[in-house]
């Protein structure tokens, strides 16, 4: 269950319980939930889960396949994720490299999304440490939090330059993505007639149109030297006229990256001259314009253009004079060896800046004229506080005026909030860090004290924007918050996140679902549901019930996955959206999360089974079964076209996707068993290797089993005697028979396929359960396409493996049993358990993370009716949906016996045979060659 809380703990749980009663019903709508029970879970549940740290994995596929995530969790490098965060907060960032794809400035969309691979990171290292308490996960998490809290703390502050080693001696370096210029007094220029710029630079990016410098009003007055234009090369300009007008020197080569470069420009005369490390690159003699034509100027600053689209420019300065004449060559080549102020040219006249500071946010210049330069960022600052991101607040702020959704200006901003707020959290439930919840709880005051402030019209609009209002599981995650805090404003804030629209539907149940981002909603319920435990509200309840049954099963694919290039079609359309950009991993990641959440308020089996579903399939499968300290090694997409090879390395990394695999991959246990909230009852949801510690009872539960190889499982009893309920869940697809024996004997009762069997007893250390759960061969229909099939073994979803990019074909009911098992139509391969063969072709459980080509559907064909192997020469006939003579016979399965199986025959060729479907000739032969087969049981 709910880890033991500490005496800290108990007291916020215990602030709580005083809290919520005084709660308004502005702030909580007019119902009130219970408060917390005694174990820190929510009154409402009347199912609750144990700790990661209570149940331990055993050997098999779910230990192999975490051990493989835990490598990664202990080798990668956490200073590359917390890159960004520095990097936004001004701060040094030791030489690491920022991870790139969604966490990069160069990924998709700018980056804007950065930050939220850092809270995945988090969470993963936070279960990690819960279940196997190895001290390096949490030594990890506290260097993360331990910069997180100095990120925030910076991000207060005005910038401070970063000082490192120069040309000469000391520079100040403009790490990429703190988006900080230096701001240079107005006077600087001074109108001068004719003037030479210098300055040293060390570039680190490449990125064009970065400027040097830029003294401009606007972009019409200005002038200005980039680091590279178009072409790469540096380029310098003056105009009063705008670009059109722009009187230029354009170098002749790139400068290079991480070296120092002198660069200056000198005009006098009608003629400029660019200059690159003392030699002259560019010379124009119409040049008419000087700084004198602009005149005084608003905007004087290194590193920033007025152009607003430019990037910033990333890398450091030295040595910038500004002089009142134009040096000439001889005295520029002086430069390159010597500081100004020991060169013959001495300090720049009307400027001079040596960047020796090495503290502070302001530099001194030295030319006597008392011009001293700031330190700024881009988008002001400070920021408000409790803060925290890897980006500035400038996404938030778009957002609240955004009507369309552009991902190249802001992208999800709420969503990566939630990520490390969750990150956070969890970092604080494994270990206890203070400065974790306070990080927190930070974030949810800062985003109150933003959101409430908005009109409830505006938040509406902001949430129903596609993908910048996409806000994740951030309701779920400030209510654990509230839970902790008890603090009215934290429950406030989760109501600000509803979407009445979406709730409204889905508490109606009206399906509206079509056309919506998948995995931008399927979190929203989770949410809901947990506001529906802080407040009572039966809406968020029942909207998130209504909401599951429109996904399951009429938008789930076999595997349990959901969605086609992220979005949902039309409701029962499922071979109509197969391609290669099906079921994003995330979203089986969200559906398990909402399954089991809905499980703690009715303990309806269907949840449970879907948790099978895609627990066992698409999970497991996005997982590939190699080791990489770099990488998590998981899909994005799961492609279900013919000969799909799943790609392990999506986009350009750093995705969601890898992020919610990085933490399905370290709690695969969190769902095998569950308690009743009065500790009545243990529920058995999986059948999973795997040791429960539950401590409320002084017992032990283990249990032992190769599952799904092993088709049962043993559970013995260890520790102190206790009184209570096992249940025992009874898979939808157990229709061969499920037995149940405690001791060796057998318990009377009738097991229902899809419900949950009890056995109530006294347990005793040494008792023994085994549960034995034959495998069946079935299908599973397409809904829009009843001939498009996917093949199942028991929870076992088979996919054939074969590299044709056509639909296979394939036929079963040739051997089918009177269970209506199609077992027999497969052949094992020998030695790989869980292998077969059909139709010539290896068929394998979607769950090896392997990059072999796999069909997840196939076209079943069955051209005569066959049974036990006999062929009565009669066409299978088909209805004009494509349900087929044999489909009907063999949906009576199973039989008693052969008669059974003959009678159905008879019956279903008489209405065919009625319905003008069959002929009467024919009919007589599919009977007879029934009645003459043999078949197996």
């Amino acid at each position: 269950m709910a880890r033991p809380l500490s005496r800290r703990t108990l007291l916020q749980a215990a602030t709580l319980a005083a809290a919520v009663p005084a709660l308004s019903e502005a702030a909580t709508g007019p119902a009130l939930a219970a408060p917390a029970a005694a174990d820190g879970t929510p009154a409402a549940w009347t199912v609750r889960p144990f700790g990661l740290e209570d149940v331990s994995l055993g050997r098999g596929v779910f230990a192999d396949k975490r051990r493989l995530m835990l490598d990664h969790a202990r080798g990668y490098d956490v200073n590359r994720l917390l890159q960004v965060f520095r990097a936004n907060a001004g701060l040094a960032t030791g030489g690491a490299v920022a991870p790139g794809g969604w966490e990069g400035l160069d990924g998709e969309a700018n980056g804007n999304l950065r930050g939220h691979y850092t809270g995945h990171f988090l969470t993963m290292l936070a279960q990690a440490y819960r279940s196997t308490k190895e001290r390096v996960f949490a030594d990890r998490i506290g260097t993360m939090v331990g910069a997180l809290t100095e990120v925030r703390a910076a991000l207060r502050r005005e910038p401070a330059v970063l000082s490192v080693a120069g040309k000469f001696g000391t520079a100040a370096d403009q790490v990429r993505g703190s988006y900080q210029y230096v701001d240079l007094p107005a006077a600087t220029l001074s109108g001068t007639s004719a003037v030479t710029l210098s300055v040293w630079v060390r570039p680190t990016h490449d990125a064009d149109w970065t400027r040097v410098f830029d003294f401009g009003d606007d972009t019409t007055r200005y002038l200005y030297l980039a680091a590279r234009n178009q072409a790469g090369v540096p380029r310098f300009a003056i105009t009063t006229s705008g670009a059109g007008g722009e009187q230029g020197l354009d170098g002749t080569a790139p400068l290079p990256l991480n070296q120092w470069s002198h660069l200056a420009v000198t005009i006098a005369g009608g003629t400029g001259t660019l200059y690159v490390n003392g030699t002259a690159v560019a010379r124009n003699s119409a040049m008419s314009l000087t700084p004198a034509a602009l005149g005084t100027l608003k905007n004087n600053w290194l590193g920033r253009s007025n152009y607003s689209a430019d990037p910033v420019f990333a890398g450091a300065f030295e040595e910038f004079d500004v002089f009142s004449r134009a040096l000439t060559a001889a005295e520029i080549a002086e430069l390159q060896s010597r500081r100004a102020a020991d060169a013959s040219t001495g300090r720049g006249d009307l400027a001079s800046y040596a960047f020796d500071e090495t503290a502070g946010g302001t530099f001194a210049d030295a030319s006597g004229r008392g011009l001293t330069a700031t330190l700024r960022r881009t988008w002001g600052g400070p920021s408000h506080p409790g803060f925290l991101a890897a980006y500035p607040e400038t996404q938030f702020i778009d957002l609240e005026s955004r009507t369309s959704p552009d991902y190249t200006k802001v992208w999800a901003p709420y969503y990566t909030a939630h990520k490390i707020l969750r990150g956070l959290l969890d970092a604080y439930t494994a270990t206890d860090d203070d400065r974790a919840l306070d990080l927190a709880s930070g974030m949810c005051d800062w985003m109150y004290s933003r959101l409430s402030k908005l009109p409830e019209a505006t938040l509406q609009r902001m949430w129903g924007i596609f993908s910048s209002g996409e806000f994740g599981g951030i309701v779920e995650a400030i209510c654990d918050l509230h839970t902790i805090t008890g603090r009215a404003e934290h429950l406030a804030l989760a109501k600000l996140f509803d979407l009445d629209r979406l709730i409204d539907a889905c508490a109606a149940n009206t399906d509206i679902l079509d056309g919506l981002h998948a995995n931008q909603h399927i979190p929203i319920f989770t949410g809901y549901v947990r506001l529906y435990d802080e407040t009572g509200e039966e809406r968020y309840l029942t909207s998130a019930e209504n909401f599951w049954d429109m996904v399951v099963p009429h938008r789930m694919y076999g595997i349990g996955g959901t969605s086609t290039a992220e979005f949902w079609k039309a409701r029962d359309v499922i071979a109509g959206t197969l391609g290669a950009a099906t079921a994003e991993t995330c979203c089986a990641y969200n559906m398990l999360k909402l399954s089991r959440t809905l499980f703690f308020h009715a303990q309806e089996p269907k949840y449970m089974d879907y948790y099978e579903r895609a627990l066992y399939n698409q999970v497991l499968g996005s997982k590939q079964d190699k080791p990489d300290a770099e990488k998590p090694l998981v899909t994005y997409f799961i492609g279900l076209t013919p000969g799909h090879v799943r790609d392990y390395t999506p986009k350009q990394g750093t995705t969601c996707c890898e992020g919610t695999g990085m933490e399905s991959a370290t709690k695969y246990q969190d769902s095998v068993y569950f308690a009743k909230s009065d500790g009545s009852a243990l529920y058995v949801n999986l059948y999973s290797p795997s040791t429960l510690t539950w401590a409320e009872k002084g017992v032990t539960v283990t249990q032992t089993t190769g599952y799904p190889r092993e088709q049962g499982s043993t559970l013995t009893f260890g520790g102190g005697r206790a009184s209570f309920s096992l249940r025992l869940r009874v898979p939808s697809w157990a229709s061969a028979g499920f037995r149940v024996t405690v001791n060796g004997s057998a318990v009377p009762g009738t097991p229902t396929p899809g419900s949950y069997f009890a056995v109530s007893r006294t347990w005793r250390a040494g008792d023994t359960v085994r549960v034995t759960l034959p495998f069946r061969t079935r299908v599973e229909k397409a809904l829009d396409d009843p001939s498009l099939q996917t093949l199942f073994h028991g929870p076992v979803n088979l996919v054939a493996r074969s590299s044709a990019t056509e639909f296979l074909k394939a036929g079963l009911y040739r051997d089918a049993g009177l269970s209506g098992d199609l077992t027999a139509s497969l052949t094992p391969v020998p030695g790989k358990p869980l292998h077969f063969t059909l139709a010539g072709t290896e068929w394998a459980p979607f769950s090896e993370g392997t990059e072999d080509p796999t069909h997840a559907y196939f076209r079943r064909e069955e051209p005569k009716a066959v049974f036990g192997g006999r062929d009565s020469g009669v066409a299978n006939p088909a209805k004009a949906d494509g349900t087929t003579l044999l489909d009907e016979v063999w949906a009576g399965a199973p039989f008693r016996n052969k008669g059974a199986l003959v009678a159905r025959v008879r019956s279903t060729v008489d209405a065919w045979v009625t319905a003008g479907l069959l002929s009467r000739a024919d009919g007589d032969r599919v009977v007879s060659t029934a009645g003459a087969a043999s078949y197996e049981p």
